[in-house]
């Protein structure tokens, strides 16, 4: 119940089309239980012979006919409504939601196990939702106005149905508990499924190179097999629903045809009738396909209760990261202080992936850093901008530690430029707009020539209005990464940071984009990790970080001198490009 108070807030201004579902639904049920009791008249009068009462039974069965008709439509015509725009709005929700998601909360979830709750579980929600809203109403409704009308005619016969449904009700009770563990491990393995299918679609190219396609397809073929046979294992116990409620509601009609074809033989009709035993015989179908509906519901109940579940879980995720109340909404100045900073990925990690880092920048500073793979250089920078909080210590951005500032006053102020550049279908400008959506046209062709983009731009035939493709796969790896750079610069930041973002440039290009940084935001600070000694040469004072901590410091000259890491570094690099 507290999983489904959730879900429900999300119904929002469609509680009144899911009201009048119900309400059309009563009526539609109240006309299907009266026309019985007027065909056992139509019958008890056809053996009268009485021509004008048969007129105005018939007459009045077409009404009643209609009108169920009509009402059902109407209820039908709702319940889309209503569930269609429930699962929009829950779409809505968890896609806010999902956004205001901390880099930990993204972690934990999955790329895949989101995509997978916004799209196959919703539709479960809204496919359980829209038949729940009819047959909720109209199940339990006709069950009873079926019972209640059949003791109306004959109490003794009608008691056979009344037996029938807590036989029925426990067997539907006794499958669910069955069932219920197995949609659990379903789920689990669709989001294993769609992480397998995201992860290949992204590096088809990576695939194709090495001619793994056949891996791949086997192994996703596997894990497809899998998901077969835990649904088929599901669907084969759901199964016995039907055999189950058909064999208990055609034992009972086929009693009441018995015994009652005895009664009125031996009665002569007078304890009860032809047209009674009529009426009694719809109302055990009307209550069998009652019974068969339920358990057409039961199984999409079933199959959406798990659904339901992963929703709720995004819709009540609390972030540990955000805002605090009455967070500082300005940025002083770009210096940034890290004090006595240790951090850990997770509470259970071991291994602290920062550690004791103390480090003072003075606004307008230039930094560079470098260190090999896993030394924790992007981690570093992440934790400026809060897209982590640190495990021990502070951080400061303008002498105000990052946990009292407003998220969206810090993170406008740093600007980060990420190892996986990231450019969204739609136009350059459109792009390039995600940095200052005010921008003008000379703003933006300004940030592309610092960031030596309007260049190659200006060679398309639609300059800035040429259309990028999802993801950016129609421009190079090196205009992807100028494109991202020039929508960081829009933003006019108080730090910068480049997290790796010119690797993919050479070396002319990357030392043009650090002269045109150097002499047009001086008062900016700039953070720069990089694996060429090239692109942090220049910087004021130079990281060397490994495992975690900061293993060497100083400038180029000073750092050389040191003869440590930084001086090995240089000297590879710098023999690779003679012996190149």
């Amino acid at each position: 119940m507290k999983v489904i108070k959730i879900l429900l807030k999300s119904l929002r201004e469609y509680k009144k089309p899911t009201i009048l579902t119900m309400v059309y639904m009563v009526v539609e049920v109240a006309m299907e239980c009266v026309i019985p009791l007027v065909m056992a008249h139509l019958i008890n009068l056809m053996t009268a012979d009485a021509l004008k009462p048969i007129v105005q039974s018939g007459i009045a069965l077409l009404i009643f006919a209609v009108i169920s008709l009509v009402f059902g439509a109407f209820s039908g015509r709702e319940a889309a409504t209503a569930s269609c725009g429930f699962a929009k709005n829950l779409r809505h929700d968890m896609y806010e939601k999902i956004l205001s998601f901390d880099f930990a909360d993204i972690d934990r979830f999955s790329s895949s196990s989101l995509i997978t709750r916004m799209t196959t579980d919703v539709t479960n929600v809204q496919n359980a939702y829209q038949m729940t809203i009819r047959v909720a109403v109209r199940t339990p409704l006709m069950i009873v106005f079926s019972v209640a009308m059949s003791f109306g005619i004959n109490p003794r016969m009608a008691l056979i149905f009344l037996i029938l449904l807590p036989i029925l009700l426990f067997s539907l009770f006794g499958i669910a508990m069955v069932v219920m563990p197995i949609f659990k491990r379903i789920f689990k393995k669709y989001d294993a499924l769609n992480n397998s299918v995201e992860e290949n679609v992204s590096a088809i190219r990576v695939v194709k190179s090495f001619v793994r396609e056949g891996y791949e397809i086997k192994k996703f073929g596997t894990a497809a097999e899998d998901v077969r046979k835990e649904f088929t294992h599901a669907e084969r116990i759901l199964a016995f629903n039907n055999p189950i409620m058909i064999l208990c509601i055609f034992a009972a009609i086929w009693f009441v045809c018995f015994r009652g074809a005895q009664l009125i033989v031996s009665s002569n009709q007078t304890l009860l009738t032809t047209g009674d035993l009529s009426s009694l015989m719809t109302y055990g179908v009307q209550i069998l396909a009652s019974c068969m509906m339920l358990s057409f519901v039961f199984v999409l109940v079933s199959i959406a209760s798990e659904s339901m579940e992963r929703i709720a879980q995004v819709l009540t995720n609390v972030s540990e990261l955000k805002s605090p109340k009455n967070g500082v909404t300005d940025v002083a100045d770009g210096s940034v202080d890290f004090e006595n900073v240790s951090f850990r990925y997770s509470k259970k990690s071991k291994k602290a992936a920062l550690s004791e880092i103390n480090l003072h920048i003075k606004s307008g500073e230039t930094i560079g850093i470098i260190g090999g793979t896993g030394s924790a250089k992007t981690t570093l920078i992440q934790l400026i901008s809060r897209l982590y909080d640190t495990t021990e210590g502070s951080v400061k951005v303008g002498g105000v530690d990052v946990r009292e500032y407003d998220l969206n006053t810090l993170r406008d102020a740093v600007s980060v430029v990420l190892q996986k550049n990231v450019l969204f279908s739609g136009t350059i400008t459109e792009n390039l707009r995600w940095g200052n959506k005010d921008a003008t046209e000379e703003e933006i062709i300004h940030a592309c020539q610092l960031a030596q983009a309007d260049e190659f731009v200006q060679q398309f035939p639609r300059k800035y209005d040429t259309y990028i493709e999802q993801g950016g796969t129609n421009v190079s790896g090196g205009q992807k990464q100028r494109l991202c750079i020039a929508r960081a610069l829009l933003k006019k930041p108080k730090i910068l940071i480049m997290d790796d973002s010119t690797s993919a440039v050479d070396t002319k290009t990357d030392a043009l984009i650090r002269r045109a940084m150097r002499d047009e935001i001086p008062d900016t600070t700039k953070i720069i990790i990089a694996q060429r000694i090239s692109s942090v040469e220049d910087a004021d004072r130079i990281l060397v970080m490994e495992d975690g901590k900061i293993a060497e410091i100083g400038n180029h000259q000073e750092l050389l001198e040191f003869g440590g890491i930084y001086r090995s570094v240089y000297d590879s690099q710098t023999k690779s490009q003679e012996v190149g």
